[in-house]
């Protein structure tokens, strides 16, 4: 997957979350969701957050420094998934949710972040190193990855406290599946199940539930397990 096809992947699924989340009601903001304890409105701002992380890390000099870790390996469970770095990542996003009064102002918020974010990328040049908050050296398109993953799955988990079909984008899915699995293993336990690509992710990431025959199948494909908060 080339790098111009991640970008599009990010510019795609979060111009589609953004959307979204200007279409949900004050109510809707209120539902629980499936990432407890935030509601919409937290989940929203935590999926906000994730992007506008992309213009800091730009603004900053290429970090010094050999070594690059993949996007898989962001996911690895250190610190970064510590029971006090969970517990500062749900109240990072109460407080930003608390702070914007009313749906329009959490729209107006997630739209500005997502343009900054997408203005800074289309002017990254190739091959741009970035470090990440937890002290990672990765290329910007292995970063980008994981940002399309985050979109994507918390795309599902909005869906399903919204009550609405899920509206992930091809792209996102083509992204966040290479990023799951291993290079052809996603077409083929997808022709062997009968999943689409939505379910194939939902699957893989807790999203859905996987019965006890399904299991080995995910198993054999050596996909990566992948650390989340």
């Amino acid at each position: 997957m080339t790098a111009e096809e991640i970008r599009a992947a990010f510019g795609a699924e979060s111009q589609r979350l953004s959307e979204v989340v200007a279409d949900i009601d004050e109510t809707e903001f209120a539902r629980p969701s499936p990432c407890a304890p935030w509601t919409v409105a937290e989940l929203v701002c935590h999926t906000r957050m994730t992007m506008g992380r992309l213009p800091g890390m730009l603004a900053a000099p290429e970090p010094a420094g050999t070594g690059l870790v993949p996007a898989a390996s962001y996911y690895r469970a250190d610190q970064r998934f510590s029971t006090g770095a969970n517990a500062e990542r749900i109240q990072s996003a109460q407080r930003g949710a608390a702070a914007l009064p009313g749906r329009a102002a959490r729209a107006r918020d997630f739209a500005g972040a997502r343009q900054q974010a997408w203005t800074v990328l289309r002017a990254a040049p190739a091959g741009r190193v970035v470090q990440t908050r937890h002290g990672d050296r990765m290329l910007l398109t292995e970063f980008l990855r994981t940002r399309v993953l985050e979109l994507a799955v918390h795309g599902l988990d909005l869906a399903t406290a919204l009550d609405r079909p899920p509206w992930m984008t091809s792209q996102a899915a083509d992204v966040t599946a290479a990023l799951l699995l291993p290079a052809g293993a996603a077409a083929r336990l997808r022709e062997e199940v009968g999943w689409d690509q939505v379910t194939l992710i939902g699957k893989l990431t807790g999203r859905r539930p996987v019965r006890p025959a399904e299991t080995g199948l995910i198993r054999s494909t050596g996909g990566a397990r992948l650390a989340f908060g």
